[in-house]
């Protein structure tokens, strides 16, 4: 899984994927959409202004990888910090869940219209549009972020460490995947640089 974008002429990118990397980008997408949750959707008959200034939650999730995707806003100071921060997750976390599930969203939509084609082909060639490269890229982070909480990463550093893992370590493919999704990550950011 050696891929790398390249830059389209219109500004955004295309990857070549086989059919196991789309289905692992799928699968992954599809559990990060899992993980981040259903969104709390308006009633059809609501009030449109109001749906818009719905709050959300005002305490951080327990679970480490939706803190590390929901982080406070100010950190873990002062009681007024707290409470600035609690202020600040509930007018934004809906907005943003919204973000990285639509983000999510766009992903998994790209890969079943390739999947066809794919099929039939071995593999496809991607090509997405300059506003599908940044929800791609934003997807891309959040699967990353999520996965390198589940393996306990707390820098960059310690990608090393996670190249030495022997293959029987049950890790490992959760570690392939986070080193795949970093490169793919990577190659994205330079392909949209100008």
């Amino acid at each position: 899984m050696a891929g790398r974008f390249d830059r389209l002429p219109d500004g955004g990118a295309a990857i070549g994927l086989d059919d196991v990397e789309i289905s692992i980008l799928r699968s992954l997408a599809v559990q990060l959409m899992e993980l981040i949750g259903p969104g709390d959707e308006p009633a059809p008959d609501a009030d449109p202004l109001a749906a818009l200034f719905a709050e959300g939650p005002s305490e951080p999730p327990s679970d480490p990888a939706l803190r590390r995707l929901f982080p406070d806003a100010y950190g873990d100071g002062s009681e007024e910090l707290r409470s600035a921060a609690s202020d600040f997750r509930r007018f934004t976390e809906n907005d943003l869940r919204a973000r990285k599930r639509q983000d999510a969203l766009v992903v998994i939509r790209a890969l079943d219209a390739l999947s066809a084609a794919a099929e039939d082909e071995g593999g496809a060639v991607l090509k997405l549009t300059p506003d599908e490269s940044r929800a791609w890229l934003g997807a891309l982070n959040d699967l990353r972020l999520t996965i390198g909480t589940r393996l306990e990463v707390a820098d960059d550093g310690e990608s090393e460490r996670l190249y030495r893992l022997p293959d029987s370590d049950p890790r490992k493919p959760m570690v392939m995947a986070y080193l795949w999704l970093g490169a793919l990550q990577e190659s994205l950011v330079e392909t949209l640089m100008p």
